[in-house]
């Protein structure tokens, strides 16, 4: 049996949401790919885990906990859409044979190291290693999926950087993200305690080491244990959409999720007023910054002449 397609935009209305600022003040754009949670029912009515177990694959509640940032002066994308379902934070078409019905286009990429551990495009597994599917799918549902959803969500996060290029000649991606507080299975540190906070800029090449700098520092401030790049130096959003010699800067930021939620249970804990309180001072003590530094040199001496 094959999941059957879903009508275009159908299965989740709207699949993604732009919490616009009144006052667009900061050179700045947040986004949260994986912190849907809106489920078709076609969806599970496929897959053989339950609603808990599923949802463990969410970055939950990171959209909250990063709500204050249209407040601040800066635009908040955040998807309503499920990783599980489809992952904005891949490639278009990172798909793994196994899944499907049929072969694939030559054009798909099954190779890749996500694909290889499950985590494509769309998951065969979620994060525990667990399989999401009690059939096999066809292509034309990952079609679906991809132009319905990831395609849009791409074209939305697109033309927010590109703005905000345009009117501060510079712009910053912030991919939010959380992290479970222990490496699991299909991770490099298998069974290792993560840290609070994981700042990924793929090694210094998707953003200036000086912003990285200044976010390092003001979280470390407020008492929070932060390391780069390890376990995760940043995924396709930052990679793709990093271009410093452009003025375009992506930083990955990864939250620990023991600091702000029940991890089994999916449920926030107390620890989640922390955890928004210093993201929310962190995105304030941005707007004190002069952020000159992040304007590309070609773009600067363009205007300069």
């Amino acid at each position: 049996m094959r999941l059957a397609g879903e009508k275009r935009g159908a299965a989740i209305d709207p699949p993604f949401e732009v919490l616009a600022p009144q006052d667009h003040s900061l050179p700045f754009v947040f986004a949260s790919p994986h912190s849907g949670r809106v489920y078709p029912k076609s969806f599970l009515q496929a897959s053989r885990l339950d609603g808990t177990a599923i949802r463990r694959s969410e970055d939950s509640f990171v959209d909250e906990i990063f709500g204050a940032a249209p407040a601040l002066g800066a635009p908040l994308l955040k998807a309503h859409f499920p990783r599980a379902f489809i992952d904005p934070n891949r490639e278009a078409y990172e798909l793994d044979p196994a899944m499907f019905d049929g072969p694939l286009p030559q054009f798909v990429n099954s190779r890749s190291p996500r694909v290889v551990a499950g985590l494509g495009t769309i998951a065969r597994v979620v994060r525990d290693g667990a399989e999401i599917y009690s059939r096999k799918i066809s292509f034309a549902e990952a079609q679906s999926r991809i132009d319905a959803y990831y395609k849009p969500y791409h074209a939305t996060l697109r033309g927010l950087i590109e703005a905000t290029h345009k009117q501060f000649n510079c712009a910053v991606l912030i991919d939010c993200h959380s992290m479970p507080s222990v490496g699991g299975p299909l991770d490099q540190d298998i069974g290792a305690p993560r840290p609070d906070i994981v700042l990924g800029d793929r090694f210094g090449t998707s953003c200036a080491r000086r912003l990285t700098d200044m976010i390092e520092r003001a979280l470390a401030m407020q008492g929070f244990a932060v390391v780069r790049n390890n376990p995760y130096a940043g995924g396709y959003s930052t990679e793709h959409y990093g271009r410093p010699a452009l003025g375009l800067h992506a930083l990955q930021i990864e939250i620990n999720r023991a600091l702000y939620m029940d991890e089994d249970r999916v449920e926030r804990s107390a620890g989640i007023k922390r955890v928004t309180h210093a993201i929310t001072t962190l995105i304030r003590a941005m707007g004190e910054v002069d952020w000159r530094f992040l304007k590309s040199p070609i773009s600067t001496s363009q205007a300069a002449q």
